[in-house]
């Protein structure tokens, strides 16, 4: 079920199908929105309602937000050694469980919004449910590896997104 990686003890694993779904889910959505986009034009109507001025900004800042989201949290996650190993519980860990998949999502959602193709969003649509079992496998090793620590830490942070129950009650604590 999982991948090892018997040389990082700091890690607790992945899904064994994690990186060949990701390949295939990259290469499915970007022949779909390429063919769609550009060739067919099936079902990019939604570009000729909702103006470039509006979408491009919308892409760029998705995309930009995804390519700083992977950067940093790839660096965390594999560059950064651990020893003792710990839950990662910094920068946009401290917010949200899966910010390297997350930065996937947003880089998809930004591709989308340069051209609005449905067919794209569905393909997307798609990618999400494959994303989100993969990152319940990991938890489970995670929950495994580092146990009630782990289990605090996803209490107190979204999957997702960010804990907004969390962030207003430290906010209300500060004074905010």
């Amino acid at each position: 079920m999982a991948k090892k990686h018997e040389h990082r003890k700091d890690l607790a694993g992945e899904h064994a199908l994690t990186d060949i779904g990701q390949l295939i889910g990259i290469v499915v959505f970007l022949a779909v929105w390429i063919i769609d986009s550009f060739f067919l034009k099936y079902s990019v109507f939604l570009s000729s309602v909702i103006p470039a001025a509006v979408r491009i900004p919308i892409a760029a800042a998705l995309i930009v937000a995804a390519g700083v989201m992977a950067w940093i949290s790839h660096r965390i996650i594999f560059v950064e050694r651990r020893d003792p190993p710990v839950v990662i519980t910094k920068s946009f860990f401290k917010y949200i469980r899966h910010p390297l998949y997350l930065s996937e999502i947003l880089l998809y959602l930004g591709l989308f919004f340069l051209t609005c193709s449905l067919l794209a969003l569905a393909i997307i649509t798609v990618i999400c449910v494959f994303l989100n079992y993969v990152a319940g496998a990991e938890e489970k090793l995670l929950e495994k590896a580092f146990g009630r620590r782990y289990l605090d830490y996803k209490r107190a942070t979204g999957k997702w997104l960010p804990n907004l129950r969390r962030l207003f009650s430290k906010a209300q604590a500060a004074g905010l």
